[in-house]
């Protein structure tokens, strides 16, 4: 009979029965031990007739031992240990134990191995145990928990055969949906209290699944799936068993490169498969929105740990489909190649390349061919994505070890209606420049042909013209673009000219097929976008600049100062590279420039 007593595990003197409490020394007082039973090293000197009565093992070996030496047995790969056999063998001799959730997984599959079944005796230690698995055990989610994470020290060929291990996979998922309904419920009452009261009703459960191995918590996020339970209490649930199992680790593999060339220990290799384990487990329906923080901390652990291309992959393509909500700091992934950049560039090309695909895909779909309007569904998300990537080409400029090919790549990437004006990229550019002084002319001239000096504000074109690391072709450009600029705003005109003029090259052919027609007036509703945008840029430059002259001439009233004066003013700011400005530009370190001193002077005259 099992009831309520705690266990007793004292040792004995090999003479005498191993189990001596008042029960057994009335019946066995005058019946010395027969048979030695040695588990795991450990020797029991027990009695045949409790043992051969219950256990259908041991009553074989004892009839296979027959004219030998039948007074001692060894039992080998005991599950459970000699611990459990203690247990089973209480139970042989009627003594009282305690059956919970942390020994039931390991008596239960000691009586398998023992052959404890009903056969021999009706309530035998194998329907003992399923008996407190499934009216106790199975009906909680923290006992299914409990048992589960028990079953990792068992031999996995009983677990998996008496499906403990997944009848316990069920419960918690069937449980768990139960809390769900629950936590609906819940939610209604908690809508006047606080947040965190609000998140201790949804999944309390999730901390409680951490205690898993990764996979037994697999099977648990597999069946939770195929039963219903919501994708954000299972994605809580991955957030939480990463941080539990990956916290504290990586720091000194992103500074120390020198020990990626060494091989995994033992311990990475167990992150590395939680790693791709977790990705895996992901939920794959859109409404489901995974931290963005969440994604590339696990993309950071998969490089640092070498997951598998699979699993960065599609790190990569989760994150690339939500790129123009990523903040600057998500973007600064620390490289682990010795010799290469500070910072992972070629990850962030990637992301960039599967953010376009994405793009693409949204414009097919949303502007078909039989559209009857025309649309760019993408276009508000290349413009955030145009901001990041140049505020990230900011930040990775000043390394030293960032070679012009990657950053000429990054730059070309996106279509160049992805900015408005390039205001940001010339920054970029020039930190560069200004770190990597060894440029040849030449390498400098391709890297300045990247912006496109039309998309420059003023505030950037006075600085590009005083701005001794450009090339002077470059200098010539942005002092054109101004001067047509000024002398447009004198006369009145906003360049439509030039606008009329990028349109009418994208008006379709007659000879063009209707998809390429169609092709050619997306072209061109991009164009009109993008000089909505740039005809607004410049309308609130002039709109300042008015401002100013107006107060100015408030302040100096009676000075008889005219709209012109204050333009030629404006002007003569602009021209502040000639005359005396050009004497105070510094000296360019390349060699190449010397000869084109005077000469750039002359035509910077010229063109003032």
């Amino acid at each position: 009979m099992v009831s309520e007593t705690s266990l007793s595990s004292s040792k004995r003197s090999p003479a005498t029965p191993k189990f001596c409490n008042s029960f057994t020394t009335r019946i066995f007082a005058d019946v010395a031990g027969d048979i030695t039973i040695v588990v795991d090293g450990e020797s029991f000197l027990l009695h045949k007739f409790p043992l051969v009565t219950l256990s259908g093992k041991i009553r074989k070996m004892v009839a296979e031992a027959k004219g030998s030496n039948v007074s001692n047995l060894e039992l080998l790969n005991f599950p459970g240990g000699h611990q459990t056999f203690e247990l089973a063998m209480k139970f042989c001799y009627g003594m009282n134990f305690e059956i919970t959730t942390f020994n039931v997984a390991r008596l239960r599959c000691a009586a398998e191995y023992l052959e404890m079944t009903e056969e021999y005796r009706e309530q035998n230690l194998i329907s003992r145990a399923e008996i407190y698995l499934n009216e106790i055990v199975f009906q909680s989610l923290q006992k299914s928990v409990e048992v589960l994470s028990t079953c990792e020290m068992l031999p996995a060929n009983i677990v998996d055969e008496i499906e403990i291990s997944s009848g316990c996979v069920e419960a918690i998922a069937m449980n768990a949906c139960k809390e769900q309904l629950v936590s609906g419920l819940s939610k209604l009452d908690c809508d006047g209290e606080s947040r965190e009261l609000k998140e201790d009703c949804v999944a309390w459960w999730v901390e409680d699944l951490s205690v898993l191995r990764i996979d037994y918590f697999q099977g648990v996020i597999c069946a939770m799936g195929r039963m219903g339970v919501r994708s954000d209490s299972i994605i809580a649930s991955l957030m939480h068993y990463a941080q539990s199992s990956l916290k504290g680790i990586g720091k000194c593999q992103f500074w120390n490169p020198s020990r990626t060339n060494s091989s995994p220990t033992s311990v990475e290799k167990d992150q590395r498969i939680i790693v791709e384990t977790l990705v895996s487990l992901m939920p794959t329906d859109k409404s489901s929105a995974i931290p963005l923080t969440f994604l590339f901390g696990m993309l950071k652990m998969a490089i640092m740990l070498g997951a598998n291309i699979p699993c960065r992959l599609e790190l990569e393509r989760r994150i690339a489909l939500r790129l123009e909500m990523v903040s600057l700091d998500d973007l600064l992934i620390p490289s682990l190649q010795s010799g290469d950049s500070l910072f992972d560039v070629d990850t962030v090309h990637r992301l960039l390349v599967n953010f376009l695909q994405r793009v693409e895909e949204e414009e097919t779909e949303d502007c078909g061919y039989e559209s009857d309007g025309l649309c760019f569904a993408g276009h508000g998300s290349l413009l955030k994505v145009g901001q990041l990537l140049d505020a990230y080409l900011a930040e990775i400029a000043p390394d030293p070890y960032l070679s012009l090919h990657k950053f000429v790549a990054l730059i070309e990437i996106l279509p160049d209606y992805a900015r408005v004006i390039d205001d940001g990229l010339y920054r970029a550019l020039d930190i560069y420049l200004k770190a990597h002084p060894a440029l040849t002319e030449h390498e400098c001239k391709k890297l300045c042909k990247l912006i496109d000096c039309q998309k420059l504000s003023q505030e950037a074109c006075n600085h590009a013209a005083q701005n001794d690391r450009l090339p002077l072709q470059m200098v010539v450009q942005v002092l054109y673009f101004e001067q047509v600029r000024l002398k447009n705003a004198l006369s009145g005109s906003s360049g439509d000219g030039l606008l009329s003029q990028r349109i009418s090259s994208g008006v379709p052919s007659a000879a063009m097929s209707p998809r390429d027609n169609y092709a050619s007036l997306r072209r061109e509703n991009r164009e009109l976008k993008l000089e909505i945008s740039r005809m607004r840029v410049r309308l609130s430059e002039l709109e300042k600049e008015q401002m100013f002259m107006k107060q100015g001439m408030i302040d100096k009233g009676g000075n008889g100062r005219t709209f012109l004066t204050s333009l030629s003013k404006g002007i003569g700011k602009i021209a502040i590279f000639s005359g005396q400005g050009g004497g105070k530009r510094q000296k360019s370190g390349r060699k190449s420039r010397g000869s084109e001193g005077k000469t750039g002077r002359s035509r910077r005259h010229s063109v003032s």
